[in-house]
């Protein structure tokens, strides 16, 4: 996995004082996207060990809330493996942390992959510029949502995240 950015104390991308982890990988190309530079899979740098003890240094302080994954996208096809096995690891050693995920992919397509129950938050869908409202919370067009994913595998449907 590549990633372009380790975000640390961000607001925006999720609930409460966050790191954001900028992974490189995107195949959706929508259009009016705000960061186009993340698409290429082979963009930015490797998620090393120095990277990712960034990020694990972030997630320690008692004021951050959680991390946020995002890009590009998490879930791209060559991503799913190692998003999946640092979800676990992060899901290990900071179990009081919240795990947000972004991602272009619906909710039905990625609702069954295994690691998927490690993450508390995740959005999806795709950007559709036509939708686009800068009211909208944490999100950026009207078509994507913000799922409880807990609480969605409960139910078996899709549970939103109260704000």
């Amino acid at each position: 996995m590549r990633y372009h950015n380790i975000t640390k104390d961000d607001m925006l991308n999720g609930d409460g004082l966050r790191a954001v982890l900028w992974v490189a990988g995107c195949s959706h190309g929508c259009r009016g996207c705000h960061n186009p530079v993340t698409w290429d899979i082979h963009g930015g740098l490797p998620f090393d060990e120095a990277a990712k003890e960034e990020l694990f240094v972030e997630l320690a302080k008692p004021y951050v809330s959680g991390v946020t994954l995002s890009g590009g996208d998490p879930l791209h096809l060559e991503n799913r493996r190692d998003a999946g096995e640092l979800i676990g690891e992060i899901r290990g050693r900071f179990p009081g942390k919240t795990i947000w995920l972004y991602t272009g992919y619906d909710w039905e397509e990625v609702k069954d992959l295994p690691f998927i129950g490690e993450v508390d938050v995740l959005v999806d869908g795709k950007f559709v510029e036509e939708l686009k409202d800068n009211n909208l919370h944490w999100k950026g067009s009207s078509n994507q949502r913000v799922i409880d994913v807990k609480a969605s595998l409960r139910a078996g449907e899709v549970v939103l995240h109260s704000c």
